[in-house]
């Protein structure tokens, strides 16, 4: 191709046909047939010498030995990087066998009263995980204590709980050992021993991509599991009654029914206590499980006292966000409607208008997070709150009580 003056191109045609056949004969075939005789020539004067021959042979030999070498490495690095099905599935089943023995199955009976003074029995099925060989299963609040009124109905407390055993099929009517609604979580008991308790393992130490086995009572199925990985960690969930809880994210399938069941890792240990999920159009594989060892002095307290004792303080309290804050000139905090009588406050001289704005020295601005500093605590501790009274600030020592 070539470029004129007017930057327009001429293109020519590639043409192998030599154009004058003596020049041809004398500028290329003559030279081609004698560079071949001294080729042949060369090689098989080496070939008569035998330090040449071998060297020649040698050469070529480490060069296939290497290159045979290279390829097999490289194969071997890239087995060694496969993932195996086989022990995929192998974990999964070794993980179930473990399991499923530790695992029951709950149906729970309400009564439901109706606007039109009708009255009816409702059920409900969950999941549990036995805890103990002579009987103590845990579970999810929501599942033996859904007391529920709306304008049409009214659903009274569990009127009775049936829990059935891995390859049993004989029914098991439980004994409610205490609940906790702020955790989510309840302690119910059959008369059985030589039950096969979980394992339960460490949720500090799961980490994000890790194995995980759902495994609980789906929709009434009994014995189902769903394999999965852990998807995220402390996950801060609100539920649709306004409570927080900090979570296990999973992506293994969690249905109705999976409630109380057990989230498992590679071990077969429990790491997590399926409790919820996300529904709605075009969500999939978002499940939530309370990590294990956020249970672990729940349930022995409900086993030991049927219920959580708690520290407490004794107030009704409001939430001051700037604005509300900066109408009413007050500080930012939580604000004291009411102190119950005979309470910690009370004793404190914790007042009604008083704003809380720390605890111990740390910042609080919701009475979530004054909660979240006080849970620390255990009753009959000290703690220290900054309150603003009447635009001065005070240091007053509040000695935890007990929750009633």
């Amino acid at each position: 191709m070539e470029e004129n003056e007017n930057n327009t191109y001429t293109y020519k045609k590639v043409d192998n046909t030599p154009k004058n056949s003596h020049s041809f004969i004398k500028s290329v075939l003559i030279p081609f047939i004698a560079g071949a005789l001294g080729a042949i020539l060369t090689i098989g004067i080496c070939f008569k010498v035998p330090y040449i021959k071998n060297h020649l042979i040698e050469d070529d030999l480490e060069q296939v030995t290497s290159t045979s070498s290279s390829s097999t490495t490289s194969s071997s690095n890239l087995n060694t990087n496969l993932v195996s099905l086989s022990e995929y599935s192998d974990t999964a089943v070794g993980v179930a066998e473990k399991v499923l023995p530790s695992i029951v199955g709950i149906r729970v009976s309400y009564t439901v009263n109706s606007f039109f003074n009708t009255q009816s029995v409702a059920t409900a099925e969950g999941s549990g995980i036995i805890i103990s060989e002579d009987g103590y299963i845990l579970t999810n609040n929501h599942i033996i204590s859904s007391s529920s009124n709306s304008s049409f109905y009214e659903v009274s407390e569990a009127n009775k709980v049936i829990v059935y055993l891995y390859n049993d099929t004989t029914e098991y009517e439980a004994k409610i050992i205490g609940s906790d609604e702020e955790t989510d979580l309840a302690v119910i008991k059959i008369e059985k021993t030589g039950l096969t308790p979980a394992t339960l393992g460490d949720s500090s130490s799961v980490q994000i991509g890790e194995f995980a086995m759902a495994v609980g009572n789906p929709l009434g199925m009994q014995n189902s599991i769903s394999c999965g990985v852990v998807s995220a960690l402390n996950r801060e969930i609100t539920d649709s009654d306004g409570k927080k809880y900090t979570l296990i994210q999973t992506d293994a399938a969690i249905n109705s029914g999976n409630s109380g069941g057990a989230l498992v890792n590679s071990k077969g240990e429990v790491i997590g206590i399926n409790t919820m999920k996300i529904q709605g159009t075009g969500v999939e594989g978002m499940g939530f499980a309370i990590p294990i060892n956020s249970t672990k002095d729940i349930y022995s307290q409900l086993i030991q006292y049927n219920k959580v004792k708690r520290p407490y303080i004794g107030i009704t309290s409001l939430d001051l966000d700037e604005k509300t804050a900066e109408e009413n000139n007050l500080p930012v905090g939580v604000y004291v409607r009411s102190v119950e009588d005979f309470s910690a406050a009370q004793k404190a001289d914790i007042r009604n208008g008083d704003v809380i704005t720390k605890i111990n020295g740390i910042e609080i601005k919701t009475t979530d997070e004054l909660n979240e500093e006080k849970n620390k605590f255990s009753i009959g501790d000290k703690i220290t709150l900054t309150v603003v009274r009447d635009g001065q600030e005070k240091q007053i020592e509040v000695t935890l009580g007990e929750a009633p």
